[in-house]
């Protein structure tokens, strides 16, 4: 038998490949094409020698055993997940947020207790820019107090969210006065801050998959959803299917942010769109 080795690299027969992108779409609801074929190469080869494994075909044998289902399985999601994110991504969201729609929700329908969910977070930034935007706006706004969840399917992301440690070029970009407030600078290292505990300890954390038929979460209705940037891995279906369950999981009137390259469009939902990308619930 040819050995699936070429130069120290484990190469992905075609086979091998139909086999894992048809789990990672039915379970997580992630679309891997054939052109993602040298992405999983490149992020699971060190995983795949690490096992002592010299093929593909005996890496997924062995994941989708019973002991690599408990063992691998949420490693290599971690693997294949792409996670790209940034403090104050798509900052007009933010902006909208705190100058036109909170005084308004506030006095239009009496909430000043907000609960907010970021599905995707990632490594952090995201709700991270919700705490900070959240609490510069209670400075005008005392009475308003909030709970945040953020969500990921990655437990890789969700510890390093949980952490809040940064390298100093992730928050270049945050004015010098609101780095000065949430983050605090490294002992150790120079080249790292790290968010401030008493603004980390704002969001909880949970690891949701969006393909789940119902979310661990309790009953009781959030504000807003983020979740941005994350729907463009999914088919069309996945995606109204997810925006369905997100919609019964909002408030009336609560909002729902996509991101910049998602849309609703044909799709039959109870929302309303209120600004790009941002929908109101209106059931």
């Amino acid at each position: 038998m040819e050995s699936s080795y070429e130069y120290g690299f484990v190469k992905m027969d075609d086979e091998s490949f139909d086999r894992l992108s048809t789990f990672v779409t039915r379970e997580y609801g992630i679309k891997l094409p054939i052109s993602k074929k040298s992405m999983l190469e490149s992020r699971l080869n060190k995983k795949v020698k690490s096992l002592g494994l010299d093929s593909y075909k005996t890496f997924l044998d062995y994941l989708f055993s019973k002991e690599g289902m408990q063992a691998e399985v949420f490693n290599v999601i971690d693997l294949i997940t792409t996670n790209k994110t940034d403090f104050f991504r798509e900052a007009a969201h933010f902006q909208f947020l705190t100058q036109d729609f909170l005084p308004r929700y506030q006095q239009e329908y009496n909430r000043n207790a907000l609960k907010i969910w970021s599905a995707g977070c990632s490594t952090g930034e995201e709700p991270y820019t919700l705490v900070m935007a959240l609490e510069e706006y209670r400075r005008r706004h005392p009475e308003l107090t909030y709970s945040l969840l953020a969500s990921d399917i990655s437990l890789r992301v969700i510890q390093t969210a949980f952490q809040g440690i940064y390298t100093m070029d992730r928050v270049e970009n945050i004015p010098m006065e609101m780095k000065r407030t949430y983050f605090m600078r490294s002992k150790t290292d120079a080249d790292l801050v790290r968010v401030k505990p008493q603004y980390r300890n704002k969001i909880q954390y949970k690891r949701i998959n969006l393909m789940d038929d119902q979310y661990s979460l309790s009953r009781e209705d959030y504000d807003m959803i983020f979740c941005r940037n994350v729907l463009i891995y999914f088919d069309k279906q996945v995606q109204e299917r997810v925006l369905r369950k997100f919609c019964g999981h909002l408030r009336r009137g609560g909002l729902l942010f996509l991101g910049h390259s998602e849309s609703i469009m044909g799709m039959s939902l109870p929302l309303k769109q209120v600004r790009p990308t941002v929908y109101q619930v209106t059931t």
